[in-house]
């Protein structure tokens, strides 16, 4: 082995580059995620008028996290942000019942579209910390993610703000992308 070889091996640079789609409505905490991912602070976080992207590197992977905001106004242009999407994941505030509905239907819409199809999907069940949150088993059957059958799919219980979970769902998408 040469000398060029063994300082391949020797730097961090990843195998393959990942574009992930993270959406969800506003104030689920997409932006706490991808901060937390990112290693950033978190004491001030507005909500998103447009997009962020991060790049972070897991598991031999570099993940690009484009973080959409969840306003009803930006809906319509998520369509946008679709191609090439290689994961997608959606957070839901755990404890807003309230627009559980509304979520749900927004997330059959993602996947429903054609340029979605056979991504792997994983739902961050966030805000767990809080008393009226939802567990994400039950989450996942408010969502009707068990009837899911077209791509693979997780939901992680989070909780965005102590980082709580976050890394765990980071490390299914890199092992569900190695077996792709």
């Amino acid at each position: 082995m040469g000398l060029l070889s063994i300082l391949r091996k020797l730097t961090s640079t990843p195998e393959r580059e990942l574009r992930l789609l993270l959406l969800g409505l506003d104030n689920a905490g997409k932006t706490t995620i991808l901060k937390t991912l990112a290693s950033e602070d978190i004491t001030s976080i507005t909500p998103t008028a447009g997009f962020n992207i991060k790049s972070v590197i897991s598991d031999g992977f570099k993940l690009n996290v484009w973080d959409i905001g969840g306003q009803r106004k930006i809906r319509p242009y998520w369509k946008n942000y679709f191609e090439n999407t290689d994961v997608l994941i959606y957070v839901v505030d755990s404890a807003d019942k309230k627009r559980l509905e509304e979520t749900g239907i927004e997330l059959y819409e993602l996947l429903s579209d054609s340029k979605l199809n056979n991504v792997p999907l994983l739902v961050y069940a966030n805000k767990q910390d809080l008393p009226d949150s939802l567990p994400a088993a039950e989450l996942a059957q408010a969502l009707g993610l068990p009837s899911i059958k077209d791509r693979t799919w997780q939901i992680q219980a989070c909780t965005a703000c102590t980082g709580t979970g976050v890394r765990e769902g980071m490390e299914w998408v890199c092992k569900n992308i190695k077996k792709k």
